[in-house]
C-alpha cells in the first residue's frame, strides 16, 4: 500500500512539473504577448509594409542574423493604406543607421515570419519613434504561383514546340 501511494505522488509531481514547464515555454514563444521578467527596455520604430503576410506581434527582428528586438504591434494605417509595424529594438542596438531597410523574411520553407533589417550607410541613427523608410513586403507564395501560371498561359506553346511540329509535318510529306 505504501509503495502504491508513493508511486501516485511521484506521478502527480511529474505531471505537475510538466504542466509548469509547458506554461513557462508558452510565455517565451515568439508571437505571444506574455513575457516574464519585468518591464521592457529599448526603443520603438515604425515601418510601413504593403503586405505583412502572417507576421505576428512578438516575432523576432534581426540584423545580420542576430536577434535585436521583436515586433511589438501591427495595425492598419487608413491614410496610407498600409500595415504599420511597430518594432521594439533592444537599447544596446542604438546605432542602426536611419536609412536602413526592413524586409519581412521567412524562417525556412514553412517557418514563421520575422523582420530582417539591412544596414544603411547614414551617420545618423534610428531614434525612439522614428520610421524605417525603405521596406520590402512579405512574399506571398500563392501570388507567386498565380503569376507563374498566368505567365505560362499567356506565352502559349513554345517556339521550339512549333518548330518540332513543323519538322514532323515536313517529314511526313
Amino acid at each position: 500500500m505504501k509503495n502504491s501511494r508513493s508511486l501516485e505522488i511521484g506521478t502527480g509531481l511529474f505531471v505537475l512539473l510538466g504542466f509548469a514547464a509547458l506554461a513557462f515555454l508558452t510565455t517565451q514563444l515568439p508571437g505571444t504577448s506574455l513575457r516574464l521578467g519585468g518591464a521592457e527596455g529599448g526603443y520603438t520604430v515604425t515601418a510601413l509594409f504593403d503586405n505583412v503576410g502572417d507576421l505576428k506581434p512578438g516575432s523576432p527582428v534581426t540584423m545580420a542574423g542576430v536577434r535585436i528586438g521583436r515586433v511589438e504591434s501591427i495595425r492598419f494605417d487608413p491614410r496610407q493604406f498600409k500595415a504599420a509595424v511597430v518594432l521594439r529594438l533592444d537599447s544596446q542596438f542604438n546605432e542602426i543607421p536611419d536609412d536602413s531597410d526592413a524586409s519581412i523574411q521567412t524562417a525556412g520553407l514553412l517557418g514563421g515570419k520575422y523582420v530582417g533589417i539591412g544596414p544603411g550607410g547614414s551617420e545618423t541613427f534610428l531614434q525612439q519613434g522614428g520610421q524605417i523608410e525603405f521596406t520590402q513586403s512579405a512574399i506571398v507564395l500563392e501570388s507567386l504561383v498565380n503569376k507563374f501560371f498566368a505567365n505560362m498561359a499567356s506565352k502559349g506553346p513554345d517556339k521550339e514546340d512549333d518548330q518540332a511540329a513543323a519538322g514532323a509535318t515536313q517529314e511526313q510529306k
